[in-house]
């Protein structure tokens, strides 16, 4: 049985992310020497080491959908101009560029996320649980996943990626760090939606963005 606490000993050795080291744990039968060897052999644990490097290259990648109707601005960074220049490196930029624009994160990571903006969730949570009826031992654990989940919600890096959902964005780039043998790294973006809070017709931009990867 792979336990939690098999995983996070695991991440703290490699770097790798969690669902990485799961799935090692489940290919080796819970030998964590034998998961650490498979990590480093699929590039992941390196690909971690590689993500404390400076990343100061890189290119700004717009993404317009709809006529015009939402526009996004990245910034992603990588270690050289030569990575920038590559088609793998650029594709990665307009992957993420449409992600942004059907998805509409507003933080990269939570760390970026404003202690009060954290806190006024918070508030709201709680005000619901209360409301539902629920115990205040109850409401606590309650609180703690509905963060967890606002977080994937608003942040790039944890949201599912339109392309395979079964990856978070920042597993994305530890794959491409891994393949590409540089530190790649969101620094920031801007998402523009046409007439964004103005009354107006709701949109399902998430499945017309899907619908031109097809």
């Amino acid at each position: 049985m792979i336990t939690s606490a098999m995983v996070k000993e695991l991440r703290e050795r490699t770097g790798a992310g969690m669902l990485d080291c799961k799935n090692a744990l489940t290919e080796k039968n819970g030998d964590v020497e034998k998961a650490i060897e498979y990590l480093r052999e699929k590039g992941l644990a390196a690909a971690a080491k590689k993500s404390g490097r400076i990343a100061a290259e890189g290119v700004c990648e717009s993404y317009i959908h709809g006529g015009g109707r939402i526009g996004v601005l990245l910034e992603l960074n990588c270690e050289t101009d030569f990575v920038a220049k590559t088609d793998e490196f650029k594709g990665l930029a307009k992957d993420i560029c449409m992600q942004i624009a059907a998805s509409k994160p507003e933080f990269v990571r939570r760390e970026d996320v404003p202690a009060d903006v954290v806190e006024k969730e918070k508030e709201i949570f709680t005000s619901q649980a209360l409301n539902e009826g629920k115990p205040a031992n109850v409401v606590e654990k309650m609180i703690v996943g509905r963060i967890e989940k606002y977080y994937k919600e608003i942040c790039l890096l944890e949201q599912p990626f339109i392309k395979d959902p079964d990856k978070t964005i920042n597993q994305l780039l530890v794959e491409r760090i891994a393949t590409i043998g540089e530190n790649i790294n969101v620094r920031r973006f801007v998402r523009y939606e046409l007439g964004e809070g103005l009354e107006k017709k709701k949109d399902n931009f998430a499945e017309e963005v899907m619908a031109q990867l097809k």
